[in-house]
């Protein structure tokens, strides 16, 4: 039984390292690949579909085998989860910028294989160590399996996370040298294509999206709406509602630019403070379990020695 446990965890793990390289670097060019085609490629000949067979043997071998063979498991393994995640994990990938780079299915995929995962190591510990109890069991099982379906919506909200601070931090930035340009004689748009094109970060990949969504079409209102609900933060939303009340009433950008920038500046010094008055609460715990017992060992210690000396 134990041999199995581990043959099964190996395998289960090697599966995970061939399906993230698979999904995270072969799928996407072979998706480019087949969109690229569908526009290239006019409408199937007779003789074309003669050399069909040469054609297949020009695919390779990743993606005339391996994507197939995962693609099927993402649908065996997506039957597994709630229905009512896909809706909920499109929105946090949204909200973690990967919108484009991970799939639901493949993240609903890698939570299902990990929770397998957590159970086969829970349950290989609790076979080697033989003087639990029943509950003892269950519990170590259920913990096992709790911590492996935990871990990748632990991972995406560290993502969401980390991206709403890179974003906070970048948009005062972005909104200096949006007034700067704008009072400088350049539009909105000529600003923002000058800004995507000498900085990076999350907020630019976010506004280079509000510009191609522009150039397909969209109008900028609709455009700065999708990019706020994107990046999901009170702050962008402001600045996208600004931006919207300034176009379709006609006033003045460049100051409407400054205001927001003002404004901006002004939130993230509120922040500053707000972080800094929460500085004495969160070092009271390192003080009383770290700096006080050693406080105590070096001022109390010579002293009870030598009082012990004296005895």
């Amino acid at each position: 039984m134990m041999a199995i446990g581990i043959a099964l965890a190996g395998g289960i793990l090697m599966f995970l390292l061939l399906y993230f390289v698979v999904i995270v670097r072969i799928a996407p060019k072979s998706q480019v690949k087949s969109r690229i085609q569908t526009f290239r490629r006019p409408v199937l000949e007779e003789t074309e579909v003669r050399s069909g067979a040469a054609e297949l043997r020009d695919i390779p071998f990743t993606e005339r085998v391996l994507l197939p063979f995962f693609h099927e498991v993402e649908l065996r393994l997506i039957h597994l989860a709630p229905r009512e995640l896909h809706g909920l994990l499109a929105k946090r990938i949204m909200y973690a910028g990967k919108q484009y780079v991970w799939s639901v299915n493949a993240f609903v995929c890698f939570w299902v294989v990990l929770t397998v995962l957590g159970f086969l190591v829970s349950f290989l510990f609790v076979s080697s160590h033989g003087t639990f109890a029943f509950a003892q069991r269950m519990v170590i099982m259920f913990t096992g399996i709790a911590i492996g379906g935990m871990l990748p919506f632990m991972f995406l909200t560290t993502l969401i996370t980390r991206r709403r601070k890179a974003i906070l931090h970048q948009l005062p930035e972005v909104l200096d040298l949006l007034c700067i340009s704008v009072q400088a004689g350049l539009s909105f748009d000529g600003s923002l294509a000058k800004i995507i094109e000498k900085m990076k970060g999350p907020f630019i990949e976010e506004c280079d999206k509000m510009m191609r969504d522009m150039r397909m079409g969209m109008t900028r209102r609709l455009a700065l709406t999708n990019m706020a609900r994107r990046c999901e933060l009170q702050e962008v939303h402001l600045f996208t509602a600004a931006i919207i009340q300034s176009d379709r009433m006609g006033t003045s950008m460049g100051k409407t630019l400054v205001v927001q920038a003002d404004n901006m500046r002004e939130r993230r010094r509120q922040h500053a403070k707000a972080q800094a008055l929460k500085a004495p609460v969160k070092i009271i715990f390192p003080l009383v379990l770290f700096i006080f017992p050693a406080l105590f060992v070096v001022v109390l210690v010579p002293t009870l020695l030598t009082l012990m000396k004296n005895l």
